[in-house]
């Protein structure tokens, strides 16, 4: 008999971290609603102006009602993806705090601005009719720090913002070296290892991860990302992408994943990192997926590129 995953399948997260309906991701108000009550931890008179005009507007982007955008068309870095990396980058903040890092206002401020911000570089403009936002892929996160540089301007942020965000949205590249990014202060080098670490995990975690990876590999696909021969080669490499990332937060990213342990140990007393442990379960379901689909389609039985009938139990 199979065990369940221990994090998704029972009533330990909060109700911004699990599905607000069977079959639905989280809902951006629920998601704002911890973040709120989570940085009110670290400031009990936080003051949310800034960070409630940044997230409706990036609502408003993504559902297409924001000037000069079309709605949001990639189905894999989607809204709810930035509502994941939210969360989780309030968390990993408060656990930071716990951890005697000093973060002012101002930089808790900026680090959830950064998160809001990181993906918008897949957003289209009203005149881009061709294809999806998908084929940005490879320079997504330049895009959106020129789609951010223009909105900090029109809404006249203080300049100094600016710089502070881009070396932050700048972490969440794969292949970057934070070493490399010229941080003003240590706390905003770990606010930016923190948003690479949130990205990560995030996505990893959700209990659609698995459902939405085909829609990856065709985001991929669209983006002319190499590597992937078919979703079935996505899913097939996925959890050496896992042992990957594992090596990057520990290394490039600081380990400041360990804030979560933390987080969770302070907010809802349970000594556990409950992303990892949706990660790991996530993994392990995916494995045994693909032994299954081996079993039942063997690969000497035909075309090595067909899509895979696992993708059937992830629904």
């Amino acid at each position: 008999m199979l065990e369940k995953n221990p994090v998704t399948r029972t009533g330990f997260l909060p109700d911004a971290l699990r599905d607000s309906e069977p079959g639905r991701l989280k809902t951006p108000r629920k998601v704002l609603a911890e973040v709120h009550r989570i940085v009110s931890l670290i400031f009990a008179d936080f003051n949310f102006d800034l960070i409630h005009t940044v997230f409706f507007d990036i609502l408003k982007l993504f559902y297409g009602t924001y000037p000069g955008y079309r709605p949001c068309n990639t189905l894999y870095h989607d809204l709810s993806h930035t509502m994941e990396c939210l969360l989780v980058t309030a968390q990993l903040i408060h656990g930071g705090h716990v951890n005697g890092i000093a973060f002012n206002e101002t930089d808790v401020n900026l680090g959830l601005i950064s998160a809001l911000m990181h993906d918008t570089g897949y957003l289209q403009k009203l005149e881009d009719d061709t294809g999806t936002g998908a084929k940005y892929t490879l320079c997504h996160i330049d895009r959106s720090i020129e789609f951010m540089t223009q909105y900090f301007q029109d809404k006249k942020f203080p300049s100094e913002y600016l710089p502070i965000c881009s070396n932050l949205l700048s972490c969440t590249g794969l292949d970057v070296r934070i070493g490399e990014i010229e941080f003003q202060t240590r706390e905003h080098e770990i606010l930016g290892k923190i948003l690479g670490t949130a990205d990560l995990i995030g996505q990893m975690a959700s209990e659609d991860y698995l459902r939405k990876l085909p829609e990856l590999y065709r985001e991929f696909k669209e983006g002319r990302v190499p590597g992937y021969e078919s979703e079935l080669d996505l899913l097939e490499k996925t959890p050496a992408f896992w042992e990957m990332v594992q090596e990057r937060l520990a290394l490039e990213l600081g380990q400041v994943d360990l804030y979560l342990r933390d987080h969770f140990r302070v907010c809802y007393g349970i000594d556990q990192d409950l992303h990892r442990q949706a990660i790991e379960g996530n993994i392990k379901l995916l494995q045994l997926l693909l032994q299954l689909s081996k079993v039942n389609h063997p690969k000497d039985r035909g075309d090595r590129g067909r899509q895979p009938q696992v993708g059937l139990v992830f629904t």
